[in-house]
């Protein structure tokens, strides 16, 4: 599973950079499916990302709001500003990955490495919509292949 979030962090780092091409009014631009936007489609990945993983540490959630990350400057930020402290949990996690956790907002109890594969999932799902997205506007989407990435070297 480590290599997967390893892979989710340089796919996203590498969309990130190809939003740096639009102008962001093409990055907020509402369009069909996801979350809305490029930007908030980026924004929602991180956040879920973090709250979940947060969840499994029973660590107090926060709630960013959107509207303070309508920059691409800004959702760059929230995405490295938390990236050391994803990949210690990750590996903290991966110890005991058949723990169990009652999740509130799911009112279920999962294990947490089941949740961990949820949080990677969840990533790829979008970043399928972001690549269908780039095509819609001309542009050529970041590969997805996991072959020849840093994270498997």
């Amino acid at each position: 599973m480590k290599i997967l979030f390893e892979y989710n962090w340089e796919v996203r780092d590498e969309w990130l950079e190809w939003c740096k091409k639009l102008s962001p009014e093409e990055l907020m631009k509402k369009r069909t499916g996801g979350v809305g936007s490029i930007l908030k489609t980026m924004f929602h990945i991180i956040d879920v990302e973090i709250s979940w993983i947060y969840a499994i540490l029973e660590k107090e959630d926060f709630q960013p709001e959107y509207n303070d990350y309508q920059e691409l400057e800004k959702v760059v930020e929230f995405s490295k500003m938390y990236r050391d402290e994803m990949r210690e949990a990750v590996l903290h996690i991966l110890k005991d990955p058949d723990a169990h956790l009652y999740i509130p907002w799911w009112n279920q109890t999962f294990a947490k490495g089941v949740i961990l594969r949820h949080v990677i999932a969840h990533e790829i799902h979008h970043v399928g919509q972001l690549s269908v997205w780039a095509r819609e506007i001309g542009t050529e989407p970041v590969s997805a292949t996991l072959l020849n990435r840093k994270c498997i070297s």
